[in-house]
């Protein structure tokens, strides 16, 4: 087996396989560090457009990029990346992708391109947008986000260090995984609960007006991820089938307790699920990654006009309070809503007296 040279320098240049929001992102921010982008796409319009807005060249078949970035859909991913190993023998490139779901890929890369297995390395960025299309892409789009790293067990340190040097360049920070933890990570904190949305939504479809129109901001909590492209979901779900499957198990035994604890009043239980998922809400990682701080809601009416937003949050700066999140719940019956801004534990009660001197109306 060929060895890549130690102390390896992402240098370029590199190719992007699939000028999506991914791809073109990733393109967007290896142009801004200086480095040559070479783009395909079974999309000519994709990469005509992504080229447009400066993310990098049309590869030619005579370029030997160091480094190639797959960010195709999951159901192609492991055959672009193996073929992608293959085309690349001559020059030794490296090959990452930034897939969703790990070891389908792996697999595939292992079963069609084992001789090259050495030169891929598998990644993940956790980030992304609802919008989609290389109009989509922001070099920024990565900066401050976790980006796994899931090197297997044969990969080249080299190639392991080149990958990191791209998540680097992005703005990402580096979580290093196996590509089966990964795989149960992601199942447990995007994959099922994504389903579970799903689920909730699905509930609404056909449901009376009347009903309907009492939904507040809590179902649309819910559901708001059940939005999300279902074909693309379908691939990613299919992917990470045994992980999720797992999962899915767990949380039908916790439905079957669910449902005989309300059937028969048995409150105890009722209040140790509920319990439950409030030590799980505690448990996602805070502001910078931190352990989560606690935190005081402000609620304010905002009337729906140009500015009204702005004007909030500009008070809110002047009362020198700092607003670690904000939610806005829309009222159906009024031009008007309830803007919630979040704020630390033991700093809400000085917010509401600056915000109603001020002339705000704050729920009390």
């Amino acid at each position: 087996m060929s060895q890549l040279a130690d102390g390896v320098t992402l240098t370029g240049p590199v190719e992007v396989i699939g000028t999506g929001l991914l791809g073109t992102s990733v393109a967007l921010a290896c142009r801004r560090a200086g480095l040559e982008v070479l783009l395909s796409d079974v999309s000519d319009a994709h990469v005509t457009e992504a080229v447009a807005l400066g993310a990098g060249r049309p590869r030619r078949p005579e370029d030997a990029p160091q480094l190639v970035v797959v960010a195709v859909p999951p159901s192609v991913l492991g055959d672009v990346i193996a073929a992608s190993l293959v085309e690349t023998a001559d020059c030794g490139s490296v090959v990452t992708d930034v897939g969703s779901v790990k070891a389908a890929p792996l697999a595939g890369v292992l079963a069609h391109a084992p001789t090259h297995a050495h030169r891929y390395v598998g990644s993940h960025p956790m980030a992304g947008s609802e919008r989609s299309g290389p109009s989509a892409g922001n070099a920024s789009l990565f900066e401050g986000r976790p980006w796994a790293l899931t090197p297997h067990a044969d990969a080249d340190v080299a190639a392991v260090e080149l990958v990191e040097q791209l998540v680097r360049l992005c703005g990402a920070v580096p979580a290093w995984q196996t590509p089966a933890e990964h795989d149960r990570a992601v199942a447990r904190i995007s994959h099922v609960p994504h389903l579970m949305s799903a689920l909730v939504a699905g509930r609404l479809a056909g449901a009376p007006e009347n009903h309907l129109a009492l939904a507040g901001q809590g179902v649309r909590d819910v559901t708001r991820v059940a939005a999300g492209d279902p074909n693309l979901y379908g691939q990613i779900v299919g992917g990470n089938a045994a992980a999720v499957v797992e999962l899915l198990g767990e949380l039908r035994g916790e439905l079957d307790r669910l449902i005989e604890a309300v059937g028969s009043g048995d409150r105890d239980v009722l209040g140790q699920i509920l319990a439950r998922g409030v030590d799980g809400t505690r448990a996602i990682p805070g502001k910078h990654g931190g352990p989560a701080a606690p935190t005081a809601s402000v609620w304010v009416t905002v009337t729906d006009r140009a500015g009204e937003l702005a004007r909030l949050l500009a008070d809110a700066v002047a009362s020198e309070v700092s607003v670690e999140d904000i939610r806005i719940d829309h009222d159906t019956s009024r031009e008007a809503g309830l803007v919630e801004l979040v704020v630390a534990q033991g700093r809400g009660e000085h917010l509401t007296t600056s915000l109603e001197s001020r002339g705000w109306t704050v729920q009390r």
